[in-house]
Order: C-alpha cells, then sequence, then structure tokens
C-alpha cells in the first residue's frame, strides 16, 4: 500500500545548471523567525553528499559554519576505484570558491572524529559551538556488508566517532546541542502493522503497566546496527551527562544539488552511482540518464522512505533551531517527505526517460514485499513543506541534466551490485551477466 504522507510543493519547473542560477526557492516556514539568534555550528563529515550541502546551506543562511572530515568518503572511491560522477573539488578549493561567491567564510580541519579525540575536544573548546551536527560516519550499507573488513570498519569509526562526540561534549563544559543523522533503518522493514512513530513507543508492561520507550530496534545491515547503537549511546549520555541531543531518522536522499551547490561549478556535490553507495533513486535516474536498464532488486517491493537533498538541509536547520531543553529526552524526528515501493519509483524513472526496468537478484537479505507506515508530524508542524516525488518533475530532470553532462566519467561495471549480505544472497546473484545487462 502506498502511502504519501505531505503535502506538495510546487517549485521551479526549470532544471538546476551551472550556465545560470536556479529562481529562488520558496522559503520555508519553520517555527523560527528570521531575527532568531545565528549559531556556531560544527558539522562534523560536512565534506559528504549530505554534509556539504548543509554546510552551505546554513552558512547561506548566515551561521557560522566549521567544517570537519577526514576525507574518509573520498579514500573509499580510491578503493572501490569508482569516482563521484560529477568531479568535487578539494575542501579546500570547496571553501574557497564558497568564499567568492557568498562572501561568507567556512573554516575546514582535518581530522578524524572516531581517534582524534585530543583534537575534537580542543576544537570544541576553541569555537564553543551551540551545536554540533553529526555526519561523520559510514553511511552505505552494502559497503558495511561488503567483507569483513567493511564491517569492521563501519562499526570502529562510528560507534567510536559517536561515543568520541558524546565524550568530548560533556568533558568541554559546554552546553552543546547535538543533532545526529540517524535512518529510518533503525527501526526495521518489515510491516510493523501500523505507523511506525517518531523514535518513542507506547507499550503496555507485564502488569498493564503503561510507558513510552523507545521504539525497538531492527537492523537490516551492519550499518543500520551501528545507527541502532548511536541511539542507545545518546539514550545514555542524555540520561548520565544531560547531553541535548536530536537524532534524525532519515529516509533514503536523492537529488545532488541544492541552490548553493549551483552558484559555481567549485561546489557541486558528489554523485554517487555505483552498486555500493548510489542510493536507489539516484542510481535509477543514473541509468535512465545514460539510456541502461534500470537495476530492480528482488520484485521491488520494498517500501522505502525518500527526501530530496534540499529538504535534508532545511531539516538540519529546523531541528537546530528547536534544541531540546536541558534534561528533556533525546529529540527523535522521522527525516523523511513520504514513502513509495521500489518498483512504483522505478516506473516513474521508466516513463520519464523510456528505459526499461529490469528485475534481478536481490543482494540483501531482506523481505521481498514489506508495507511502511511512517509518522512524519514533527517536521511538517514546524513548518516544513517536503519535496515529493511527483510534485516536481524538473527535479528529475536536474539529476538526468547531471549524468548527461558527467556520463564519460561513468564507469557501467560499477552500476550493479558487489556487496552481498551473506553466502546464500551471493550464490542468488552469480552469473550475473553484466555486458548483456548493459547492451539492454
Amino acid at each position: 500500500m502506498l502511502r504519501i504522507l505531505t503535502l506538495l510543493l510546487l517549485l521551479p519547473s526549470t532544471a538546476f545548471s551551472f550556465s545560470t542560477l536556479p529562481r529562488p526557492l520558496p522559503p520555508i516556514s519553520t517555527s523560527t523567525s528570521l531575527s532568531a539568534k545565528k549559531k556556531n555550528v560544527i558539522i562534523l563529515g560536512g565534506d559528504g553528499f549530505c554534509g556539504w550541502p548543509t554546510s552551505l546551506y546554513l552558512s547561506d543562511k548566515g551561521h557560522s559554519v566549521t567544517i570537519v572530515d577526514n576525507l574518509s568518503r573520498r579514500n573509499i572511491d580510491t578503493e572501490l576505484g569508482c569516482d563521484s560522477l560529477t568531479p568535487i573539488s578539494s575542501p579546500q578549493t570547496r571553501v574557497s570558491a564558497w568564499k567568492e561567491v557568498s562572501g561568507k567564510t567556512i573554516d575546514f580541519h582535518n581530522l578524524d572524529v572516531a581517534k582524534d579525540y585530543d583534537k575534537l575536544l580542543s576544537l570544541i573548546k576553541e569555537k564553543k559551538p551551540d551545536t554540533i551536527i553529526h555526519f561523520a560516519e559510514q553511511r552505505a550499507a552494502p559497503y558495511s556488508m561488503k567483507s569483513t573488513k567493511g564491517k569492521r570498519y563501519t562499526v570502529d569509526n562510528n560507534i567510536s566517532g559517536t561515543n568520541n562526540v558524546c565524550c568530548a561534549v560533556a568533558d568541554s563544559g559546554l552546553d552543546v546541542h547535538i543533532v545526529h543523522l540517524g535512518t529510518m533503518g533503525v527501526y526495521g522493514y518489515g510491516s510493523s502493522g501500523g505507523e511506525i512513530p517518531e523514535g518513542y513507543i507506547d507499550v503496555v508492561l507485564p502488569g498493564g503497566r503503561e510507558s513510552n520507550i523507545l521504539h525497538p530496534a531492527y537492523p537490516g545491515s551492519v550499518y543500520h546496527a551501528t545507527k541502532c547503537l548511536d541511539a542507545i549511546m545518546f539514550q545514555f549520555y542524555n540520561k548520565n551527562d544531560q547531553l541535548r541531543v536530536t537524532d534524525l531518522h532519515q529516509g533514503i536522499v536523492w537529488g545532488t544539488n541544492t541552490p548553493q551547490t549551483v552558484r559555481d561549478e567549485r561546489l557541486i556535490n558528489r554523485f554517487d552511482y555505483d552498486g555500493d553507495y548510489g542510493t536507489v533513486l539516484n542510481r535509477f535516474l543514473m541509468q535512465g540518464g545514460m539510456g541502461v536498464p534500470l537495476t530492480v532488486y528482488g520484485t521491488g517491493g520494498q517500501t522505502r522512505g525518500f527526501i530530496h537533498i534540499t529538504d535534508t538541509t532545511k531539516c538540519l536547520e529546523i531541528a537546530m533551531e528547536n534544541p531540546p531543553k536541558k534534561g528533556e529526552r533525546v529529540e527523535i524526528f522521522n527525516q523523511i517527505a513520504e514513502t513509495r515501493r521500489v518498483r512504483d519509483v522505478a516506473q516513474m524513472v521508466a516513463d520519464q526517460t523510456g528505459v526499461e526496468m529490469k528485475m534481478v537478484p536481490n543482494p540483501r537479505q531482506e523481505a521481498e514485499e514489506n508495507e511502511l507506515d511512517v509518522s512524519n508530524q514533527k517536521f511538517l508542524g514546524k513548518g516544513l513543506n517536503p519535496t515529493t516525488l511527483e510534485s516536481e518533475n524538473g527535479l528529475f530532470s536536474e539529476v538526468v541534466d547531471i549524468v548527461k553532462k558527467y556520463k564519460d566519467r561513468c564507469d557501467p561495471k560499477m552500476i550493479l551490485p558487489a556487496s552481498y549480505w551473506n553466502k546464500d544472497r551471493a550464490k542468488a546473484c552469480e552469473g550475473m551477466d553484466i555486458e548483456k545487462h548493459m547492451k539492454n
């Protein structure tokens, strides 16, 4: 059952380009006014797919932004032998270009949040941030299941990084609001039998005792398991050290650019199309733009939550401007615009691009079909009017235009899955003929 959770936002129909600036997006209304106090923000993982456009968006809104990143995602590109489809500039070039086009300064610090604890603590004491936005985690479920190396790295990096952030905030003695980008995958992707609430669920304990507890975790990969452990870590530090934390359970992000990243080609966001890091809709749009059959895993009956990258940046601002008070429990938002079955999303792209769908064996250990009924009332109540897949076809065009512009950078053999959840899934995917698939 398909459920659209939000109102439609009509955006300009022109595709983003680098030769001309796009028409301004309509302003969203949040619970804070334009005269609200500007924040001092540290963005961990600020060089990444979500971190970079969020950094630019918050800087553009007048907040003081410091980026922290160890460039691990760029190093994984080298490991996998697959670059971003878009040619992304170095962090130094990016922040310099942003200063040129906006007049605003973003500081960049190269440090490893999971390993360089003393440097992280010193930076927090120096900058005295109002908010720390935590993107500094290995973000791909397929990569986390690719090998023992991927599993161990994902756990070591993600869990140690989150623990270090919490420890550093507690040790600093500062009242810092931590905003963490989590995932809808903490809930699992089975059919829950009802609407998934935002983080906490009402239960009746033995003896008829009523309670409201953290929603049970049901991870589907090592990556998702680390996000579940993050949630438990935040619960502890919130209880023990009264840290103020907001945890955002985000859906699948699609799109590439934002009104800030299109202002100069040196600001362009990364675009992952490979089987490990390419999110499903971006991968479909890339395949459609290349004229390659859309790879739908299994039956395509998996239901997922989706959100556009521009709305990710807005949600981070809303969360930042609405922190929990000292002593309040961890705040949790479901950060999605809508839910869709994967095969229905593929059909939308196929209709737009004229490229056929092709069902391929599913490399993941998951249910072939599932429902996903999710509440996202908190962001809607704070003024977010999200972009849905049907609300602006021009946003589809923007991605396809990016693909066509940089298609010579695409390595077609990287499109199909190369990570398998277990030996049975690997066996089921044996014999997948990449060349035959690419020939349509």
